[in-house]
């Protein structure tokens, strides 16, 4: 047999079988940046049918992350609720019984869908008033946020200031049975109250935190308490950032994202996507972009992806847009995280201002939800 043809003989042998290879080798997966565009594809069709505290929650994310303008008018559409609500409120503060019977009616409201909720609610109704008195401080420092932390958008707004400021925040923020279920609001809160001037509990309540939750105890956590500790880590690093308009210092939080790079096999085990997304979501926040554990969460993301619903899909596998909206837009941040974040918006700034007016109609909104029932 001649030479040339022998080569011909073996690669008609070969050539079936790379072949064969080549259709029994895994599919590349797509890029984190490829499936941020799809989800946020989706979200960007659906958005003017989403519920008004999720296209708020979107909204304001995207404007973060992108500072584009499309994004201002639910901004201000939000933004003028927040200010007629505070309005209420603080008028509110000036007559008899306004905290308490507020605070009631919170806690009737307060959600029992799930058993973690009903446990919530259990231990509110101890706190009935820092119910009441959280739900201020969060308005107030959205108000902050957007500029409108004034007299001009909100006259009398120091009565509330002051309201706060007469309110003992310590017992709560630093109960271990608050902590227990509570962690990443308890970070919120404390964050809130240091951006408002109003208390500066930062190290104490962090200090209480740690003490509850040491490495040494993580053999005893079960899954509840171990979603628990790591939601609260990550919102003691979101908090700081004053929700994702500025980095964060990595010394500061070291303790944090430390943990997290040690411990991301736990994380990704017994989280699920809501969590394990803001762990990744911390170090970039934090400039740790090269941490190894980064690239294991965004894999993690990614396969989880469902690209026929265009979306992250719940724990048990759901794919309803308005319940999943902050998973997903969570997961567009973390697989296309920008290269610097966009304060704000400010929405007493003339520029926003006409912005918002000229983009409004074009990105229709049904944003009727109150604020007090907005996501927290």
């Amino acid at each position: 047999m001649s030479l040339f043809r022998w080569r011909a003989c073996l690669l008609g042998w070969l050539l079936p079988l790379l072949l064969t290879g080549c259709a029994l080798a895994p599919p590349t997966p797509p890029a984190d940046e490829a499936v941020a565009a799809e989800i946020r594809a989706t979200y960007e069709r659906a958005l003017p049918g989403l519920p008004g505290g999720q296209q708020r929650h979107y909204a304001q994310r995207l404007y973060r992350m992108t500072g584009e303008a499309r994004y201002l008018p639910l901004n201000r559409d939000y933004g003028e609720r927040l200010v007629e609500s505070l309005r209420d409120e603080i008028d509110g503060l000036s007559m008899p019984g306004h905290v308490s019977r507020r605070a009631r009616h919170m806690l009737a409201h307060y959600p029992q869908r799930t058993p973690k909720q009903r446990r919530r609610k259990r231990l509110l109704g101890d706190w009935e008033e820092i119910l009441y008195a959280k739900s201020l401080a969060f308005d107030l420092t959205q108000a902050h946020y957007h500029g409108l932390l004034n007299d001009d958008a909100l006259p009398g707004y120091r009565r509330a200031l002051d309201y706060l400021a007469g309110v003992d925040f310590r017992p709560f923020l630093t109960d271990p049975d608050v902590l227990d279920v509570y962690a990443a609001q308890v970070a919120n809160l404390v964050y809130y109250l240091h951006d408002l001037g109003v208390a500066d509990l930062r190290d104490e309540t962090i200090a209480a935190f740690r003490a509850r939750f040491p490495p040494s105890r993580d053999a005893n956590l079960d899954r509840a308490l171990f979603r628990n500790k790591i939601y609260g880590m990550t919102h003691f690093v979101i908090a700081a950032s004053d929700y994702y308009q500025r980095p964060v210092s990595a010394d500061e939080f070291a303790w944090v994202l430390d943990y997290f790079a040690a411990n991301v096999g736990r994380i990704l085990a017994d989280t699920k996507e809501d969590i394990y997304i803001e762990v990744g979501i911390s170090f970039l926040l934090a400039g740790r972009d090269e941490t190894p554990a980064l690239r294991r969460l965004r894999d993690a993301l990614v396969a989880a992806y469902d690209p026929v619903a265009g979306m992250v899909p719940s724990e048990s596998g759901g794919t309803d847009l308005a319940h999943g909206e902050h998973r997903n837009v969570l997961a567009i941040m973390l697989l296309d995280w920008p290269e610097r974040l966009h304060p704000g918006p400010i929405l007493s700034l003339p520029v926003q201002e006409e912005v918002a007016m000229a983009w409004r109609g074009r990105a229709p909104s049904n944003c009727g939800a109150s604020v007090s029932m907005m996501c927290r």
